[in-house]
């Protein structure tokens, strides 16, 4: 008891609330609800739409707030609602545990202990022993599918990303959302950590009861509804959050602490880093007007070559360079492609570009790559001699 007051002095210093959100779990709410008002009375349940008993228990409880809405939406939005709802009472985290009866809330300490110990805004995940006999295949399997991705776009590795058992911290992940059934939960932690979030998990226990527990998870429709928004993320991952999150990096450095650190003092072979600034060179000189930053990004990663060398020289086209490039495409491209045209310098101009489409796409894509070779085989030679430069004795 001693221990429950203690838990509870702190879930109000941190202005923790818990939510709950429910749909036809008649058996296991009662339980769920008890075990949390053991440690607060600051409870948020969401009945989303529920046609059983729910409403009938909830009104047993007059300390709580309880949402309902007629019809039901999808475990998303109840905890969308649910999380609102907590931001609006200026709480700081939300708590959320599911009512279908598989977590204990007798682990809520855990959540509370952790959110006490760190020192800035975490988001934890309730990690749940997946290979328990009482935990069904799918789930299993759902959990490692869930986990595999969720590193893949985020970089962080956890054991269990599918956990109804959360802590949020409100101010800290986004306001707006975009889905609206199970999804939802995958979007919410993968945009928390995008977004700077200490994204963890802690330790809890489960309990899967084929004979109180009532899952809504519907494995078709749910399952490809998770692997669109998968498909979305990744594409973000690559094109928006890879090359966004290397720019904010790279602006803090100075060009003598790059050269230092990247081209001079990088623990890549001279070969990987040639390779990486090939790729720059033509990446900056072939025609992805636009999409040149995300494009070599996304190649450094998945060739494994330096990404911030790439970075670097896929920028060669900088604007007092553009008109000579063109130009020199635009020539090179009529070797290959004739056109009676006359090209001069300083008359580039994008009308010229449209008229000779093919000529100055053929002719960027040629001297890219002869560049490319040219400069990338002039680094790799520099950076051997600078590698076999003997060192002066003082």
């Amino acid at each position: 008891m001693v221990e429950h007051e203690t838990i509870t002095r702190e879930m109000e210093r941190l202005r923790i609330v818990v939510v709950i959100p429910t749909y036809n779990n008649e058996k296991t709410l009662k339980r769920v609800v008890d075990g949390v008002l053991q440690y607060t009375s600051h409870v948020i349940v969401v009945n989303d739409g529920s046609t059983d008993t729910t409403s009938a228990i909830l009104s047993q409880y007059p300390q709580i707030e309880v949402l309902t809405f007629k019809r039901n939406q999808g475990k998303g939005f109840a905890v969308r609602k649910g999380i609102k709802q907590a931001r609006d009472r200026h709480f700081q985290y939300a708590i959320t545990i599911d009512s279908d009866g598989q977590h204990y809330p007798s682990d809520i300490p855990v959540f509370v202990k952790a959110i006490a110990e760190a020192t800035r805004p975490i988001l934890l995940i309730g990690s749940r022993n997946m290979s328990h006999d009482s935990v069904p295949r799918k789930s299993s399997f759902g959990n490692k599918f869930s986990n595999f991705w969720f590193w893949f776009e985020t970089g962080i590795k956890l054991t269990d990303t599918q956990s109804g058992f959360r802590a949020y911290p409100l101010a800290a992940i986004s306001q707006r959302f975009y889905t609206r059934k199970f999804e939802f939960e995958i979007e919410i932690i993968v945009r928390a950590a995008w977004r700077g979030v200490d994204v963890q998990n802690v330790p809890v226990q489960v309990l899967y009861d084929p004979n109180e527990r009532v899952s809504h998870f519907r494995p078709f429709k749910d399952f490809t509804r998770i692997s669109i928004l998968n498909t979305v993320l990744v594409f973000l991952t690559f094109f928006y959050i890879l090359p966004r999150n290397f720019f904010r990096s790279f602006k803090k450095k100075r060009w003598s602490d790059f050269v230092k650190e990247n081209i001079l003092g990088s623990t890549d072979s001279p070969i990987k880093k040639a390779l990486s600034i090939g790729l720059g060179v033509f990446m900056g000189i072939a025609p992805f007007w636009g999409f040149q930053t995300a494009i070599t990004i996304t190649l450094a990663v998945f060739l494994r070559l330096n990404k911030v060398l790439a970075f670097v020289f896929s920028n060669i086209s900088f604007a007092p360079l553009i008109p000579l490039v063109i130009y020199a495409s635009l020539i090179v491209g009529g070797l290959v492609y004739p056109s009676s045209t006359t090209f001069q310098l300083d008359g580039v101009s994008l009308e010229i570009i449209k008229s000779h489409l093919w000529q100055y796409i053929i002719g960027s894509f040629i001297l890219a790559s002869a560049m490319a070779m040219l400069i990338g085989s002039f680094s790799y030679f520099f950076i051997k001699l600078y590698r076999h430069k003997p060192v002066s004795a003082h």
